[in-house]
């Protein structure tokens, strides 16, 4: 759990810099400010989702995770627990029509949570009490929360109960599980199928960010444990990737 408390440190010093920060730029720096996260979202979903090794993996997942995500309204729920969240602590950061805590919570959160460091990282940390990856992602989590909330608010600073619960139950598990994971790095199936799917996550984050599609990413998120669930029964059909 070392590198979780880490991870929410850097993220909570980033997203108070940027608050600070955030009043002190005119609306056309903070707009650009988010087109430009937008485009190196992109960049990063795109890299993420070459590395599959099998396309249909990431589709099948894609599409039955969606369907899961739709029925379980993960979306709405999500943003449920957000706007509960900006009815109690509103007071504390001033209310923004403009930099709704509510989005600024759940796109956060979906960034800092999706990814192959998020998994690794916190699998490594609960299973052998290494932290370097989580370090490493706290550092790029860190500057991305300064620039995330100069352009969308102080609701990026919510985003460290979703990190606690997501980040640190990871490692929880790791923990309990023990050997039974047996080595775990990048190029692992299961793990290398389920970067490829959060890449198409972070994809979908990246036009929301640009303002180009309104997608419910949040009713995705199914494809991530989909990808690694679908690589580990293939595997046990001795089924080649």
């Amino acid at each position: 759990m070392t590198g979780t408390f880490i991870n929410m440190g850097t993220v909570f010093i980033g997203s108070l810099l940027g608050i600070m920060l955030g009043d002190r730029l005119p609306d056309n720096v903070r707009q650009i400010v988010m087109h430009g996260i937008g485009l190196m979202t992109l960049v990063v979903g795109m890299q993420m989702a070459l590395q599959t090794q099998n396309i249909l993996i990431p589709l099948f997942s894609i599409l039955i995770g969606g369907i899961l995500g739709e029925w379980w309204h993960i979306d709405g729920g999500l943003n449920r627990f957000g706007g509960w969240l900006e009815m109690r602590t509103g007071q504390f950061f001033g209310d923004s029509d403009e930099r709704s805590l509510t989005r600024a919570f759940v796109m956060a959160s979906l960034v800092f949570c999706v990814g192959p460091l998020t998994v690794l990282g916190a699998i490594q940390d609960g299973l052998t009490g290494d932290y370097s990856l989580l370090a490493i992602k706290s550092l790029l989590d860190g500057f991305t929360s300064l620039a995330f909330a100069a352009s969308l608010g102080p609701g990026v600073i919510l985003s460290l109960i979703t990190i606690l619960i997501v980040q640190g139950g990871i490692s929880l598990l790791a923990m309990v599980v023990g050997g039974g994971l047996g080595v775990v790095t990048r190029t692992t199936p299961w793990v290398v199928e389920m970067t490829a799917s959060g890449g198409v996550l972070i994809l979908g984050l990246g036009l929301l960010l640009l303002e180009i599609k309104r997608i419910r990413v949040a009713n995705l998120l199914p494809a991530i444990f989909l990808a690694p669930f679908f690589v580990v029964v293939l595997q046990w059909l001795h089924v080649a990737l």
